[in-house]
């Protein structure tokens, strides 16, 4: 289930605050400052640090590539 825009508009990392990544296909939204990987169940982003995913360099490097190869920008600038 795709995010509503509006919401997606808003949204912003609960640590820095800064602009996300979203990996529509697999259900995330991404850090790349902080290499966090935050879950969405159910159409809602799970927005807790405590439950973000740290991801190790080689799979941030992969999740970079991949978002510039799918045209994958900040959701906010």
């Amino acid at each position: 289930m795709a995010l509503d825009p509006k919401l997606l508009d808003i949204l912003a990392c609960p640590e820095d605050k800064g602009a996300l990544l979203y990996f529509e296909k697999d259900g995330f939204l991404y850090n790349p400052r902080l290499r966090r990987r935050y879950r969405i169940e159910d159409g809602v982003p799970v927005m807790l640090i405590e439950e973000a995913v740290t991801v190790s360099q080689a799979d941030h490097d992969a999740l970079l590539a991949r978002a510039k190869a799918e045209g994958i920008t900040p959701n906010f600038t």
